[in-house]
């Protein structure tokens, strides 16, 4: 499943950069797509920069986590509660995707690009079965919402709806699944088609 991002705020190259988050599962429930070859969107909060870094948020550094504004702080620091994974410019719906293991994606204005962000501690919604994410991967869980769309859910039940399908493999091509194949949902990457079963 693609997951597109909506929106952009403004904010000052030296001082704020103000960023778009992604929370796909992360603190708000399930990241939605479609069960077929389109994504659905994510809600969305925002975040300043400490200034810190030569790249706000460059690869392998750690922002804070707070209700509305996410900063670039130390990871040591006892604020430092997710750490880039991955960072490329550009936006996330035209650029690669981010890592399976990612637990949502922060899209930063100045310089536009976006970060691919990982919690230091558990909660990891972007895990297998975990719920969220803002990719679909193979052991995520979904369930329909209707017109040919599906949402991320827990696959153990502790979502806000229970799993009706789980995704059992990925392919390069829908002939590919193995039978018994029940939903197909799109994945990205180089096997984009997720075979999924009925739960």
């Amino acid at each position: 499943m693609r997951v597109s991002k909506a929106g952009l705020a403004c904010g000052s190259a030296l001082l704020a950069v103000v960023l778009t988050l992604t929370l796909a599962g992360c603190q708000l429930p399930g990241g939605s797509g479609r069960a077929g070859p389109e994504g659905g969107t994510t809600p969305a909060g925002s975040a300043a920069s400490s200034g810190a870094g030569a790249v706000f948020l460059g690869a392998g550094e750690c922002s804070s986590w707070g209700r509305e504004f996410f900063t670039e702080v130390p990871c040591g620091s006892e604020r430092a509660a997710a750490r880039v994974i991955a960072r490329h410019g550009g936006r996330s719906g035209d650029g690669p995707l981010c890592p399976a293991r990612s637990d949502f994606i922060l899209h930063v204005s100045v310089p536009r690009g976006y970060a691919c962000m990982r919690n230091l501690e558990a909660p990891h919604p972007g895990d297998p079965g975990a719920g969220g994410g803002p990719r679909t991967v193979v052991g995520d869980c979904v369930y329909g919402v209707g017109r040919g769309e599906v949402r991320e859910t827990a696959c153990d039940g502790s979502g806000r709806r229970g799993p009706e399908y789980r995704v059992t493999a990925s392919a390069a091509e829908r002939a590919l699944c193995p039978s018994g194949t029940d939903l197909y949902v799109t994945l990205g990457g180089s096997r984009p088609v997720g075979c999924a079963v009925r739960v």
